[in-house]
Order: structure tokens, then C-alpha cells, then sequence
């Protein structure tokens, strides 16, 4: 056993095998491929637009018109009169106008400039200035993106998916809770976001209000995998400090608690902590980082238990939203995309998970 962040990590894999170094060097080989490349701006990539995104909560679709930004281009969100979610660019095709300073009246968006009218698939429904046998040109009609709902969420995909939205089974089973929490907006890129939900070595300098201490900062041998459900990342078991903040989350009043966890990624942004306690009470976190542009990032998380509910999620979810608030505040303090050509970082075997996920991410963005 040995102490990681203020909390003890049992290492099963402290030395290095031979599968371990020839899995580092096929990971350094590869990063040759494509370390020359400055990344300065990412979200103009046409690649990125085939995949999911989360950009709002269900809730903020349900009566109104909603307003976000993706990659860069201005969106609205509202539902028909079938209920369906329906994301369009947030530009009316009359004058371009705003559509996310309409309304929505029966299932319709109406736009605030002259009443130009959208309904079921973001068909044109009534231009009030026109004589009504006046044929609406196709041109009047939105070009809507993909959209779906799912986890508590809105996702939008502004291109042909190449993947499907993450896999989470907890979502379908009785015995556990879903918990959904805000989006808001961080002044952070996502590449440095995805890096920091990778990375263990911050811990005892940043979450020193919540988890985080000093005692002891070496991060021990890190082994990546395959997880289920499409991630990609590594597995380790800790016995882990429960201040009192914590004590609602964990479930246990004990000082030290006994867990198993595993982070991991999924492309393009996404990154998912499971935690399994001693007691059987499983803590399931996905931290979802949704591109509005390079350097402002729309975050939230979703968190699945399954404990007896009687705590108020509320009150589970607080402490967690503690330590987002700790790497937010770090976060939008350091400008910029995350660098990916040759020697910008210097790295540590403690960023071998951010490492690969860079990998993944280069060769997505150049899949040539």
C-alpha cells in the first residue's frame, strides 16, 4: 500500500513489465505521428462535428426556446408539438434574426423579428406577412441538426455520427439513482478539461478544500485498459479520506473509506469515474466537456448510485460539485488550447492516461 493524494492506493503493478514498456513505446510512437502539429484551434475540425454532444438539460427544453453554442455556431433548442427536441442554427432564414429570442407557442417557434413560425422538424409553418396560398419557399424552412435526449440531457450532433452517445447500463437499472446537475459555461478549453478529468498527480494541490493533501504527492505506476463501455483508461483501489463533507457521498461516517475505482475517456471530451465502496454502494460519475468554441467549455455531471435514496440528492451531490468547483477555478486560470506538438509539456508517467487520450485524439482529428 502506498499513500496517493491523501489516500492510500494498494499497487498491484509497481514494477514495470515488459507488456508495460511496450505498450509505452507504441504510445510514444504513435504521438510521433502527429506531435508536429500546433494545435492552436481545434473546433473548426469537421471531424469533431460527427459526434454527440450534451449542450443543455432536459429541463431547460421542456416550455421554452433554449440558445447555445457548439464548435462554434450558434444554436436553438425547443420542442414541437410532438415533443421532439428540435436543434437548429440559431438564425432566422427570413432576416437571420435570432430564434432564440422567440417564443414557443404550441409547439411552435415563432421568431421575434416578424413572426416567421417553426414547427415539427423545423418545418416553416406561417410567415404572417404572406397572403396564406403564398407557397412557403424551401429555403424558409430550419436545416436542423441531430438531437436526442438522453441521461437528463440534450446531445447534439451537427454532422453524421460516427459514434453513439456513451453507454451507461446504471441509467436502465431500478437500483440505481440518476443525478443531474447544471451546465454551465467554463472559461477553459476542453482539451485542458479532458486532460485534468485524466489526472490523479493534481489532487493533493487542488482539492485541498475537499480530499486533497500534502502528506504525500508520487503517483505509483498507472496500467491503461480497456473498460467497458467503449472507455479507455486504468482501474486502482484506494482507502480514502471521508471528512465530514463527504460522509453523504461515500454513505459511511468512518474516517477512512475503502473504494475501487476507474477513470477513463471516450472520445471526443468524455470522462467517467466509477466508484465502488466497500460496502457494495456504487458512485458512478460522467463528467461531460462540450465544446461552445477553443477556449469556453460547457460542463456538467450526471451521477448514478445505487443507495436507498433517502439521502437528498442534494446533499449526495454537493460534495462533488465542491471539488468541480476546485478545478474550475484552477482551470480558467490557464489560457489557451491544450499543446500537443513536440516538446510544449513536459510529461510524467502519472500523465499516461492524458497521454493516450491525446493519441486518440490527434489521430481523430487526422484520421488520414
Amino acid at each position: 500500500m502506498y499513500r496517493v493524494d491523501g489516500a492510500f492506493f494498494a499497487n498491484s503493478h509497481a514494477s514495470l513489465s515488459k507488456t508495460d514498456s511496450r505498450h509505452e513505446l507504441i504510445i510514444s510512437l504513435h504521438l510521433q505521428q502527429y506531435e508536429d502539429v500546433v494545435l492552436a484551434e481545434f473546433s473548426d475540425n469537421l471531424q469533431l462535428r460527427n459526434y454527440w454532444y450534451s449542450v443543455a438539460t432536459e429541463v431547460e427544453v421542456t416550455n421554452g426556446v433554449t440558445g447555445r453554442q457548439l464548435l462554434g455556431e450558434k444554436l436553438v433548442l425547443y420542442r414541437d408539438s410532438s415533443g421532439k427536441v428540435i436543434a437548429a442554427p440559431d438564425r432566422c432564414p427570413h432576416r437571420e434574426a435570432p430564434l432564440s429570442l422567440g417564443k414557443v407557442q404550441d409547439g411552435t417557434l415563432v421568431c421575434c423579428y416578424h413572426g416567421w413560425s417553426f414547427g415539427e422538424n423545423g418545418k416553416c409553418v406561417l410567415i404572417p406577412s404572406a397572403d396564406p396560398d403564398f407557397p412557403i419557399p424551401k429555403s424558409g424552412h430550419l436545416a436542423c441538426y441531430q438531437a436526442d435526449v438522453r441521461y437528463g440531457l440534450v446531445w447534439v450532433c451537427l454532422g453524421d455520427p460516427v459514434a453513439g452517445i456513451p453507454d451507461i447500463p446504471q441509467d436502465a437499472d431500478e437500483n440505481f439513482r440518476r443525478i443531474n446537475n447544471p451546465v454551465d459555461a467554463w472559461a477553459a478549453s476542453a482539451t485542458r478539461m479532458t486532460d485534468n478529468f485524466l489526472d490523479i498527480a493534481h489532487f493533493p494541490w487542488v482539492h485541498t478544500g475537499t480530499f486533497g493533501n500534502r502528506q504525500r504527492t508520487e503517483v505509483q505506476k498507472i496500467d491503461l485498459k480497456d473498460l467497458p463501455n467503449g472507455f479507455h483508461g486504468y482501474e486502482y483501489d484506494v482507502v480514502a479520506e471521508n471528512p465530514p463533507a463527504a460522509e453523504l457521498t461515500s454513505g459511511q461516517g468512518t474516517g477512512d473509506v475503502s473504494r475501487s475505482m476507474s477513470t477513463g475517456f471516450y472520445l471526443p471530451f468524455t470522462v467517467r469515474s466509477t466508484i465502488e465502496y466497500g460496502t457494495g454502494l456504487q458512485h458512478i460519475i460522467l463528467l461531460l466537456s462540450t465544446p461552445i468554441d477553443d477556449v469556453n467549455t460547457y460542463f456538467t455531471f450526471v451521477i448514478w448510485r445505487n443507495d436507498d435514496f433517502r439521502v437528498s440528492s442534494e446533499d449526495v451531490v454537493l460534495f462533488d460539485r465542491m471539488i468541480g468547483e476546485e478545478d474550475r477555478v484552477m482551470l480558467e486560470k490557464i489560457p489557451g488550447v491544450l499543446p500537443m506538438e513536440r516538446g510544449a509539456l513536459a510529461n510524467t508517467q502519472s500523465d499516461k492516461p492524458s497521454t493516450a487520450w491525446r493519441m486518440k485524439f490527434l489521430q481523430m482529428l487526422n484520421p488520414d
